[in-house]
């Protein structure tokens, strides 16, 4: 087939870590990736973020990545990117009435608005999937007035669920919030993200570190990712670091906004000397990082996947971790690690503390981990089952359910 992958704001070509810059990144790039393995013919379509990218570049693992032109050639928020999304679907339709691709595969609520918007205006239109990788729902609702999204983001997504051929979502909870935006259960599919285990092992390279126990999260520094909460839970573990993994430039972290916020936090909980900011750093050193710590921290307020407990079970470490969306499905619940409620430092605190004073349970939980993410969530497995819905839209059936 010829598959196309429209990622307006997230670029397989970036960075790991910015403000957005995270696990839909790494999951277009995958899924992308494992297409081309498959024989397939596929190309990314991204908003072109740098005046001096070329229109395509051709990437080692078999895809081709498509810079389009639409805004300013300059890195802004995915929150102001709407605007641009007439003139993103203008250059989609044009490049797609000279090559139909077969199928195309939306990700992000942006991403479909102009995939939509570009296969109407062709003479046969070309059957549009979506994966939204978070809901504007769900961000109002632990947002509140907090939340940047454009305020007709919840009606744009319900308008969406009408008008793609169908929605694979992440995991269970999502198919939740879908319903409620008037999606029929017979219309999405539940196709988790997956990791690499070829990359993410319990052997190699390790990042260096100090004689203190280590916690670690990473991804990108934004609120809802939770980081204040564990920065307040640190004062329950008097002899670990909180190490952060992400986030700006490493030269750059003293000038961010969250950093100095999650700064000033530590400095009144009394734990500044023990909360390390590493930086951006490359999706390939991430593994090392990964393997550096002791428990592995994953504690947003929602989260509608969420790729980094993966990579740490996949690497054998314990995860601790908010039971909130996507996190419900991948992290079994003292097997492969522990989950506590979300905005919860102290009930954080002692869990932690709990885990890291238990050698025997860490090893257990990380032997687990292991296991469940080379049997649950290889990415192998995740693209075949992308394909597998592809096929079953393509031949006007309902896809069933693939999740297993």
């Amino acid at each position: 087939m010829r598959i196309d992958l429209v990622s307006e704001h997230a670029s397989p070509l970036a960075a790991i870590g910015g403000v957005d810059a995270g696990g839909q990144n790494v999951h277009v790039a995958a899924l992308a990736a494992g297409l081309a393995r498959r024989g397939h013919e596929v190309t990314v379509h991204t908003r072109r973020d740098d005046e001096s990218l070329p229109d395509r570049v051709v990437v080692q693992d078999g895809y081709e990545v498509s810079h389009v032109s639409a805004g300013p050639p300059r890195i802004l928020p995915k929150d102001e990117l709407l605007p641009h999304m007439p003139a993103f679907a203008q250059v989609l339709e044009e490049l797609w009435s000279a090559q139909r691709p077969d199928v195309v595969h939306a990700h992000f609520w942006m991403s479909g608005l102009a995939a939509v918007e570009a296969s109407r205006e062709l003479a046969s239109p070309v059957p549009v999937l979506q994966t939204f990788h978070a809901l504007g729902s769900v961000k109002r609702r632990h947002q509140g007035a907090a939340d940047t999204s454009p305020a007709d983001r919840i009606e744009l997504e319900r308008g969406l669920c009408r008008d793609v051929s169908h929605v694979v979502a992440t995991c269970s909870d999502e198919v939740v919030e879908l319903r409620r935006l008037g999606l029929p259960r017979h219309r999405a599919s539940i196709v988790p993200c997956g990791v690499d285990t070829a990359t993410f092992t319990p052997g190699g390279p390790v990042a260096p570190r100090t004689d203190r126990k280590r916690l670690l999260v990473l991804g990108r520094i934004v609120e809802r990712k939770g980081h204040d909460d564990a920065v307040r839970a640190l004062g329950a573990v008097p002899d670990a670091e909180l190490v952060v993994v992400g986030g700006p430039p490493p030269g750059a972290t003293d000038d961010d906004p969250e950093v100095r916020r999650l700064r000033g936090i530590a400095e009144v909980a009394g734990v500044a000397d023990r909360l390390v900011f590493t930086g951006a750093v490359s999706r390939a050193d991430v593994p090392a990082w990964v393997r550096s710590a002791d428990v592995v921290l994953a504690v947003p307020w929602y989260e509608p996947f969420g790729i980094t407990p993966l990579e740490a079970m996949a690497c054998g470490r314990p995860v601790v971790a908010t039971a909130v969306g996507g996190l419900l499905d991948t992290v079994a619940d003292g097997v492969t690690g522990d989950l506590v409620p979300p905005r919860d430092p102290e009930r954080l605190g002692k869990v932690v503390a709990a885990l890291l004073a238990d050698d025997a349970r860490r090893a257990a939980y990380g032997a687990a981990g292991v296991r469940r993410a080379r049997r649950r969530y290889l990415w192998s497995r995740v693209v075949a089952d992308t394909e597998y819905v592809y096929r079953h839209v393509l031949a006007s059936r309902p896809a069933v359910q693939v999740a297993r």
